[in-house]
């Protein structure tokens, strides 16, 4: 048997070494076709649309995950760590469009997959027909995130950014409603000023620096003349506003707790990614542009990442203990993540940065789990007749006429034992899930949560934190104790205090995603050793991109059809 496994991912292994320059597009290409498929397809087809999400979030994953599994492949021709280079254009870099793939990117085009897959599935229970082209925008919508994470160009990440927006602003209006117009309208606002600081900040780069690819450019900073410089770093600050405000960090992210939590629920889980996006887009650049080797920019904008970073920790913690509404309590959940991630990218180490990419995954896939699972809690909550015990006789005393005893008070209206009976297989669901939430968000034993935090703080630990280290040591112990409060008391408040009538009918459609959500949880903690080993090279690569560069700027055009190879 083991021989056979063996030689089946030997086979794969081949497989993947021959495909692998056209595989990087097929996480851009697979979901781009379905849309337009859908498209053609009209509204009147829609089990047919659904059924093709479905199919097309499976063969993104499995092309994600095959992307994966190639970057850490011992032998694939460029050895451990290969970083895939593919010319869409068939024009050298830096002259032509660029897809890199290499293992940041591929770890989040699968972080992508997972996400995307368990939201489709869920969108098929119901919310798929709150409105019109739902399943086409959620393609386009990975079409841009997927593109974002490969490009190594950055003008088209631009253009991915705009593909991904376009569809988020259909998406976030999706089942209408005057709670989602008004959402929606700052989201637009934001975006788009956003946008158009993007577009300045790369433009201005350009003139600076005569490029836009991201390899060449980071080799041609280090270059520049001193009288240029300040407008470099200008060009940098516009660039890293839009970064900052697609990452949600304060004080640009007012918008992003009202739209997260005014969304359908599988859009909301989609929309945990939005946040990781801009994250991702601040760890590249930064790394590439303003590493060790940038001489006189070398680390230019650390201290206002860490600074922001952490301000954003702050907010997040602070607004997780000041609202009870559960959607609000998952946007806050997704605003602590990004805070937490802002300030350890401006940490500047890279052990800091392994543990900040295993928390990525965790909190991700956590968080998208919560919006899936808060759909069904409330809707459960507003099915039946909640009776809070000091609501259920008026202002009359705790104990009434007709009970004579405290041991009455375990008794229903039928005069039946409450105790001793069987939790319902639905309630049981929920409840257990949102305690793995609780656990995941709050970064404790034993789940996948507290490895990341920990891998974090043993980073920072083992090389002498400054000031600032060690302020974002209490702030992250701080943030998760404030979230165990905050979200124990939403779980006592809907679980425990109060009596619910109804039993919460669940769909399999709607259980499966969350169940899949959280098994990937607990996936990462059992096997928290080679993600984290693949985590701590995905560091030490950010450390050290000049394997990236070399990778992107030796991609050599293909030979046309008609072209002679040297051997004819």
């Amino acid at each position: 048997m083991n021989m056979f496994v063996n030689e089946l991912f030997s086979l794969l292994d081949q497989l993947l070494d021959h495909t692998m320059p056209h595989l990087i597009a097929v996480p851009i290409l697979v979901p781009m076709l379905t849309a337009a498929l859908m498209l053609l397809m009209g509204e009147q087809r829609r089990r047919a649309k659904s059924f093709l999400s479905v199919v097309s979030g499976l063969v993104g994953l499995v092309a994600a995950l095959a992307l994966l599994r190639w970057v850490n492949a011992p032998d694939t021709g460029g050895g451990p760590g290969s970083i895939g280079v593919y010319l869409p254009g068939n024009w050298p870099a830096p002259f032509g469009i660029v897809l890199v793939a290499d293992r940041l990117s591929t770890l989040m085009v699968a972080l992508t997959g997972v996400v995307a897959f368990a939201a489709s599935i869920y969108s098929t229970s119901r919310w798929d027909r709150a409105g019109v082209h739902f399943h086409p925008l959620l393609q386009l919508q990975l079409m841009g995130l997927n593109g974002a994470f490969l490009t190594g160009d950055l003008f088209n990440l631009f253009v991915f950014f705009e593909v991904m927006l376009a569809a988020s602003y259909g998406l976030l209006l999706h089942g209408s409603g005057q709670l989602r117009v008004r959402a929606g309208l700052h989201y637009i606002a934001i975006n788009l000023a956003a946008s158009s600081l993007f577009l300045i900040g790369a433009a201005m780069l350009y003139g600076v620096t005569g490029t836009l690819n991201f390899a060449d450019l980071g080799a041609r900073i280090a270059e520049i003349a001193p009288a240029d410089r300040g407008l470099l770093h200008a060009a940098a600050a516009i660039l890293a506003t839009a970064f900052f405000a697609k990452a949600g960090a304060w004080p640009l992210n007012f918008w992003l707790v009202p739209a997260y939590s005014a969304a359908v629920s599988p859009v909301s889980a989609v929309f945990a990614l939005l946040t990781k996006l801009g994250v991702y887009t601040l760890l590249r650049t930064w790394t590439l542009f303003f590493g060790a080797d940038a001489g006189a920019s070398a680390q230019f904008g650390q201290v206002a990442l860490l600074g922001l970073g952490m301000a954003t920790l702050a907010v997040g913690a602070i607004g997780i203990v000041g609202t009870q509404r559960l959607s609000n309590l998952a946007g806050y959940c997704v605003l602590v993540s990004a805070g937490t991630l802002i300030a350890a990218v401006g940490l500047g180490q890279s052990a800091v940065w392994a543990g900040a990419l295993y928390y990525l995954l965790s909190s991700t896939l956590a968080a998208s789990a919560l919006f899936l699972l808060i759909d069904m809690i409330e809707r459960w909550r507003n099915a039946g007749q909640s009776i809070a015990p000091h609501e259920s006789a008026g202002n009359a005393p705790f104990l009434s006429e007709d009970l004579q005893s405290f041991d009455d008070v375990n008794l229903d209206d039928e005069a039946q034992a409450l105790y001793g009976r069987a939790i319902p297989a639905g309630v049981a669901f929920l409840g257990l899930s949102f305690v793995g939430c609780t656990l995941l968000m709050a970064g404790l034993p034993p789940l996948s949560g507290f490895v990341g935090k920990f891998a974090m703080l043993s980073g920072l630990l083992d090389h002498r934190p400054t000031s600032s280290g060690w302020l974002f040591l209490g702030l992250l112990l701080a943030s998760g104790f404030l979230t165990l409060v905050a979200l124990s008391r939403s779980g006592i408040r809907h679980f425990w205090t109060q009596t619910q009538a109804s039993v919460p009918a669940l769909r399999a459609l709607e259980v499966l995603p969350v169940a899949v959500l959280l098994a990937a949880c607990v996936a990462l903690t059992i096997g928290a050793g080679p993600v984290m080993m693949h985590a701590q090279a995905t560091a030490e690569g950010l450390a050290h991109p000049a394997d990236y560069r070399t990778a992107v700027m030796a991609a050599r055009q293909r030979p046309g059809p008609t072209q002679k190879t040297g051997g004819e």
